[in-house]
């Protein structure tokens, strides 16, 4: 229900832009650059939504990429594990690999890509040898994926990025374990309590 009542939320959301009061209490609270950059963020999902797809997928992925400066949870917000609401990232203009694919996640579907083609990704970064998150996006329930990442511009076949090993993903509706020639649903994604709290200051305005 958590997930049916924010994916409502979120819709609705979507469908007006941010007041003028909304937008005084970013800038008082950050400053001018990141009223900026979410106005910038409502044009994109204002003026986009007659886009193919995979015209979408290249300017949400260029926005973000263009807009959000890396920096690690612990040293942004004093905690090691923390997902930012894609206001948040754009407010201060920075966030870690989590926070630019869960902002990249949360703007496609309100240009209208269905939840069902896109997945928060969990890999192994082989030349970095760590966790990464990425998005990733599914033409069709048969395709290869196609991966929206902050190391790299150009969005890749996941069978080009030899340097990424997917370890699990999820969507609003579900989460996967990743194997070789098998990508097994194996629970609901609201188990995972970052999604439920991310989930939660989203549909409460941040």
């Amino acid at each position: 229900m958590l997930i049916i009542g924010f994916v409502l939320s979120l819709s609705a959301h979507s469908e007006r832009d941010m007041t003028d009061l909304q937008l005084d209490t970013i800038e008082k609270k950050y400053n001018k650059f990141a009223r900026q950059r979410v106005i910038d963020w409502q044009a994109l999902i204002r003026e986009n939504h007659s886009l193919p797809e995979q015209e979408k997928l290249n300017r949400v992925n260029a926005f973000f990429n263009a807009n959000v400066q890396f920096i690690d949870d612990q040293a942004l917000w004093d905690k090691k594990d923390y997902w930012a609401t894609p206001i948040e990232t754009l407010s201060i203009g920075g966030g870690d690999c989590e926070d630019y694919a869960i902002a990249k996640y949360f703007t496609l579907k309100q240009l209208g890509v269905d939840e069902n083609k896109l997945r928060l990704t969990y890999v192994k970064a082989v030349e970095r040898n760590q966790a990464h998150m990425v998005l990733t996006y599914f033409e069709n329930k048969r395709a290869v994926p196609l991966v929206l990442d902050n190391l790299i511009i150009e969005i890749k076949y996941a069978t080009q990025r030899t340097d990424l090993i997917p370890v699990y993903s999820f969507n609003g509706s579900g989460l996967w374990l990743t194997k070789p020639k098998q990508n097994q649903r194996v629970s609901d994604a609201a188990r995972l309590s970052l999604w439920q709290n991310l989930l939660l200051r989203i549909q409460n305005g941040h």
